[in-house]
């Protein structure tokens, strides 16, 4: 890549960054301090409502840059004009993006003479769009990994300057591939800066062909489905962990599954019935039982598995389908 006419080489670049969630922390603390660029300022959403009484929070992009001391600038629409002034502003010679949650328009990818990267969790162009790491541990990937690209108006389709995989075994929940994505993240910004700064980069066409998109997730995609298969649902209990979480319907209260685990069905098994095994408790699925060993139920606490059994063993013998439809348990089973 061959940068845009600006400053004098030896002064720092003015760098803009766009982050909002905890996997964005990492990447813009990898810009702290570091020599060949200036922090000019930092992109959020404004602050989000939190927790039971919906309070005002910032992201914790926000909160970092605070504590860092660096220009901060909230947006609700990065593409609203006055964003845009108010970026074009900064007059940054180069953007980083990371987890900000928004398309950049190319009034904005444009501004920065060295373009804008986004530091994107997975190994594009596979599962490109705003949940990578869940779709990483729900297609069930032998490897995970970060890329960094060079921004264009499309959704992660720019081309890949840099990319760095490792093995997964197969236990990883969400939280931990996206801390492990963090680290890798920012550990491979600062060492591809340099030449990044000195337009020595030559950014590589993604092959469309085998790209995948992922979905912004809702509360309801926890829905727990025993028309799938139990390696499949243990899957997702990993990987929407902690959101939007897994979970059943009886009664038309919930069951949050916190933690699960496979086993091979049995004859006679039915898809969708809860079922006793020892203290346990499994779900029959369409392939094989989902041993249920973490729980919460609706306005509860979370506990095991066998505490849970003993405050509520009408729980034994339901079945639940796909919706969540409960059809034999009394109305006070999980209350």
């Amino acid at each position: 890549m061959t940068p845009r006419a600006g400053p004098g080489a030896d002064a720092p670049a003015r760098t803009i960054f766009f982050g909002s969630g905890v996997y964005a922390v990492s990447i813009l603390e990898a810009l702290v301090g570091r020599t060949g660029v200036v922090i000019v300022g930092v992109v959020t959403p404004p602050d989000l409502p939190s927790g039971r009484r919906a309070a005002l929070t910032p992201v914790p992009v926000a909160v970092a840059a605070r504590r860092y001391g660096l220009p901060h600038l909230q947006v609700a629409r990065v593409r609203a004009p006055e964003a845009i002034e108010s970026i074009r502003a900064f007059e940054p010679d180069l953007g980083v993006l990371a987890d900000f949650g928004q398309l950049i328009p190319a009034a904005i990818i444009d501004l920065p003479r060295l373009g804008i990267l986004n530091v994107h969790p997975s190994l594009l162009p596979r599962h490109r769009g705003a949940t990578p790491i869940p779709a990483t541990i729900l297609a069930g990937d032998r490897v995970g990994g970060v890329a960094i690209m060079q921004m264009d108006a499309g959704l992660d389709t720019g081309p890949v300057i840099a990319d760095r995989s490792w093995a997964l075994d197969g236990t990883e929940d969400a939280p931990g591939l996206e801390a492990r994505a963090a680290a890798e993240g920012a550990s491979l910004l600062a060492e591809v800066l340099p030449a990044v700064l000195a337009g020595r980069t030559v950014p590589q066409p993604q092959d469309a062909a085998r790209a995948t998109l992922t979905k912004t997730l809702r509360r309801a995609d926890g829905r727990l489905d025993p028309r799938r298969g139990a390696a499949d649902l243990e899957r997702q209990v990993r990987a929407y962990r902690p959101w939007p979480g897994s979970f059943v319907e009886i009664s038309g209260d919930r069951l949050v599954i916190h933690d699960a685990g496979v086993e091979p069905g049995q004859p006679g098994d039915r898809p969708g019935s809860l079922m006793a095994d020892g203290d346990g408790l499994v779900l029959v699925t369409a392939d094989g039982r989902l041993r249920l060993l973490d729980v919460q139920p609706s306005g509860g606490r979370r506990m095991g598995i066998a505490a849970f059994r003993r405050g509520h063993p009408a729980i034994v013998g339901s079945l639940v389908d796909a919706t969540g439809t409960e059809t034999r348990l009394a109305p006070d089973v999980l209350r």
